[in-house]
């Protein structure tokens, strides 16, 4: 037997699957947020208003900040200036990560402070090595054109 159309609308009515939106970035929510996180992060590794003696003495940049969807965990991508043992001082990050949390906590007005883990940037190293492997010379030679090959 045939349903006419308005019973067919009853029957599906509420069961109806909502397209979940995809997963394209972050909000601009927690790119804003982030990119606080991160100057205040930034501005404190600039005082060194350390007890820790290991972060005292560390020039630390914090290149990139991530947020999680809820805005609860932060992470915080940092390098070195000039050096590359940023994995060193990862352990005395973690040992400050409370009190950096706090000082987040007190300069931002959010209703939770963030969950502060650390990892090492490792993009600009990546940048330096493929840097290096565009200018060996059989490279350039594979690189180029079809008219300079004509030419030579």
């Amino acid at each position: 037997m045939r349903k006419s159309p308005s019973e067919s609308r009853r029957e599906t009515r509420g069961t109806t699957a909502r397209k979940k939106p995809h997963a394209a970035g972050p909000t601009q929510r927690q790119l804003r947020v982030a990119e606080e996180i991160r100057h205040v992060l930034a501005g404190l590794f600039t005082r060194r208003g350390f007890r820790d003696p290991e972060l005292a003495e560390a020039d630390i940049t914090v290149s990139e900040v991530r947020l999680s969807p809820d805005l609860k965990h932060a992470t915080a991508f940092i390098s070195r200036l000039g050096r590359a043992d940023v994995d060193k001082l990862l352990p005395a990050l973690k040992r400050a990560a409370p009190w950096l949390r706090s000082q987040v906590a007190h300069a931002l007005p959010l209703r939770y402070a963030p969950e502060l883990s650390f990892q090492p940037d490792h993009a600009l190293d990546y940048a330096m090595k493929i840097n290096r492997l565009m200018q060996r010379p059989e490279v350039a030679r594979d690189l180029k054109t079809d008219t300079d090959r004509g030419n030579d």
